[in-house]
């Protein structure tokens, strides 16, 4: 067979509820919801669970109460996003054996093209069979993967048939394999897009596919409608692309108790713009723009922004940042969740084209201190008095959570 172009979309499946099982070997067989843990667990929500929970209806971001009222004997742990990222690079070390033309997407997803690999490790079906057998074997974490031509119809292959599901789609058979399916199948379609389709009688790609362009752009508009249309069919162009650098990196923390206290949030504020500029000094990066997350006791959740004359990647910078922010956006009501983030991420190598004035001290001080932490943890000093913090998330991309599969 030939294969124009070769994408394998891998998936691991419930990947963090599945490293939490492999770490406790007790716990396989079992309900287990991955998201909470101590006092404040009814406050977060479900970031994963295991298959043994879904089948109660638990699902990713669902409150950790409802999940628990579903679910009442589910074992309900924190995150622990150091054990996810170390399994992750595990699997993804494994993947880049086939090809170095990877895109990870997420800690659990990543999408490769082997079009260059074909000649020297067989067919793509094959490669994909390998890999999420050595994934199970090397690393004990079951993986679904979909092969196709494209990265649309290869991740919506890998969905299809989990766990450990392989779905692959021949060269010219995209529009074929994706005709019978509903149209929630479609990666981008949000649940405007369905309601709107849904209102003209399609409920399937294939209905979505033979759909009149010209009827479709005036319910959609101009690049909607052809972009769906399109991808209906199974045309996608994009590309694999191998990132340099994260896209966004954050902090946020739940509290078990909502706070009103305006020092207690500056003092989160500080631990949080500690830990983001830690990561961005770890991988020799520097921001443009700090965001700031504020949820309410009510779930009303605001965000905040602000862009930087110059790139930064200092403790103090990020926090005093975070606290503008912070002051301008905060009614005074207690707090649910408080975080920050950075986005606009470039190399600092870079920082010498822009007229950088910093504190060379401070930055010193900011290195001995990620030192510090490396080799103690949250047991290290902090600047300020900054409380410490749970492993939560640091993410290339934004706030989600673990995948639902």
């Amino acid at each position: 067979m030939n294969w124009p172009r070769a994408i394998i979309h891998v998936d691991l499946d419930a990947f963090y509820a599945s490293v939490e099982q492999l770490r406790r070997p007790e716990l396989r067989g079992k309900a287990v919801i991955v998201g909470g843990g101590g006092e404040n667990y009814r406050r977060g929500v479900v970031s994963a669970c295991s298959y043994e929970a879904r089948r109660f209806g638990v699902h990713s971001a669902m409150p950790l109460g409802r999940a628990l009222r579903l679910c009442p004997h589910a074992v309900v742990l924190p995150v622990d996003f150091t054990a996810y990222r170390a399994a992750s690079r595990a699997v993804f070390d494994l993947a880049r054996q086939l090809t170095p033309q990877m895109e990870p997407v997420s800690l659990d997803e990543a999408y490769l093209d082997v079009t260059g690999s074909i000649r020297r490790m067989g067919l793509p079906d094959q490669m994909a069979r390998d890999l999420r057998d050595r994934i199970k074997a090397e690393c004990e974490l079951d993986a679904s993967c979909g092969v196709a031509t494209s990265k649309m119809v290869a991740k919506v292959g890998s969905d299809l048939e989990k766990p450990r599901g392989m779905v692959v789609v021949p060269p010219g058979d995209e529009a074929a394999f994706l005709a019978p399916l509903p149209l929630r199948r479609l990666p981008g379609l949000g649940p405007a897009s369905e309601k709107a389709l849904s209102s003209l009688g399609l409920v399937t790609l294939g209905d979505l596919a033979a759909f009149p362009l010209p009827a479709l752009r005036r319910r959609l508009g101009e690049h909607a409608a052809i972009s769906l249309s399109e991808r209906a069919r199974g045309i996608d162009r994009s590309d694999v692309t191998v990132p340099d650098r994260p896209k966004s990196i954050s902090r946020e923390e739940t509290f078990s108790t909502d706070v009103s206290d305006r020092a207690e949030l500056h003092r989160l504020l500080r631990a949080c713009a500690a830990d983001v500029g830690r990561q961005l000094r770890h991988g020799h990066w520097a921001a443009k723009t700090a965001t700031l997350k504020l949820r309410y006791s009510d779930f009303a959740t605001y965000t905040r922004q602000l862009t930087w004359p110059t790139p930064q990647d200092g403790d103090i910078v990020l926090a005093q940042a975070g606290m503008q922010l912070f002051n301008t956006a905060w009614s005074g009501a207690p707090v649910r969740l408080l975080g920050m983030g950075v986005s606009g991420i470039i190399p600092a190598a870079q920082l010498d084209l822009f007229d950088v004035h910093g504190a060379p001290r401070d930055t010193r001080l900011d290195r001995t201190l990620d030192s510090l932490r490396e080799r103690f943890g949250n047991a290290a000093p902090k600047r300020g008095g900054a409380p410490a913090l749970r492993d939560l998330d640091f993410r290339g991309e934004d706030l989600r959570t673990d995948d639902e599969d």
